[in-house]
């Protein structure tokens, strides 16, 4: 069984008794709600979910073992930020997400060619062993001399103690994320953190707590800032969340525009696969049926399914539980 197979048979509670299936209708008939893209702000490339480590609850599956979502290879990079020069569709960042990303053996030729370019680049990374390798830091550092704070490294800090991180993350991989964070915030990198909130903290006493943290390593991040301390909602499949309706918008006080697929999309490069698939999102890498083509101008016309013409339906458990109730978006 592929990590694909066990991913979607691990959500058989979030998708049961008719829920998440129908993409016009929630199980209760009511029509479900939708989010058209507006522009193409970020885009993703999953570097392939390979990690370092194995997560407690990791939402896309990420481990040693992992290569369901295989290297993204250099080449695939060039065609797409090709299309965004021809399309003109404005673009303004290339998010790099994992796995980790600096198991890919290209990651710091692609974080050039993006920064080369012209965006503004931020790199998913738990900023251990892979990052730390004495050839990685040297290529980081000769980026960040060139570009300065056009490239962020946002580092995984699952929580402002020991303990917990390391509930998460296992033992020993506190004083390796710190050493990473240290060497890149002694070295002027602009950073930031991403947090969670599954620990039973309200965001004010945790947000107090890394910001303790900050002061006493000197790391140079605002904790009152969401985009320098990002905190994310749980995403396990396990659990039964509410669908979001088109009566939704009114009722949380949010907007389509909110939601991170209003914004963004992310391109993934299946195993045996010869070409990338677009996806409306970095949250949704398994279920195939979200896939939106190839290539940038597919994926911003498609039409049927889950789509209609560029718009997503809102029809899998992470677009309620992360995006709408959560609140939560994986770009600064």
């Amino acid at each position: 069984m592929n990590q694909i197979t066990r991913h979607l048979r691990g959500s058989r509670n979030a998708f049961k008794a008719g829920k998440f299936n129908n993409p016009l209708l929630t199980a209760k008939g009511e029509e479900r709600a939708e989010v058209r893209l507006e522009s193409l702000d970020t885009l993703w490339i999953n570097t392939g979910t390979l990690c370092n480590i194995t997560c407690k609850n990791c939402y896309i599956d990420s481990s040693p073992k992992n290569n369901d979502l295989v290297y993204f290879p250099l080449a695939e990079l060039v065609k797409l930020l090709d299309e965004i020069a021809i399309m003109k569709t404005g673009t303004r960042e290339i998010g790099f997400t994992g796995g980790e990303p600096f198991m890919n053996p290209q990651m710091p030729k692609m974080m050039r060619l993006a920064l080369e370019r012209g965006f503004e680049v931020l790199v998913l990374t738990n900023a251990m062993q892979p990052m730390q390798r004495k050839k990685t830091r040297a290529e980081l550092i000769a980026l960040k001399d060139e570009f300065g704070d056009r490239l962020t490294l946002r580092i995984s800090l699952d929580h402002y103690t020991r303990q917990l991180h390391e509930r998460e993350r296992g033992a020993g991989s506190w004083d390796i994320t710190v050493e990473g964070i240290d060497w890149l915030a002694g070295n002027g990198f602009s950073i930031a953190i991403a947090g969670r909130t599954c620990w039973g903290e309200d965001e004010l006493s945790e947000r107090v707590g890394y910001e303790k943290l900050m002061q006493e390593k000197h790391w140079p991040i605002d904790c009152s800032n969401p985009a320098q301390l990002s905190l994310f909602p749980e995403m396990d499949l396990q659990v039964e969340v509410p669908e979001i309706t088109t009566a939704c918008w009114e009722i949380l006080g949010k907007h389509p525009s909110d939601v991170m697929c209003a914004t963004s999309r992310m391109v993934v490069l299946r195993k045996g696969r010869e070409r990338p698939a677009i996806l409306p999102c970095t949250l949704i890498a398994y279920d195939e049926k979200f896939e939106m083509g190839d290539c940038l101008a597919d994926a911003m016309k498609k039409d049927g399914g889950n789509f209609s013409r560029g718009a997503v339906k809102l029809n899998h458990p992470h677009c309620s539980k992360f995006c709408v109730l959560g609140g939560g978006s994986c770009s600064v």
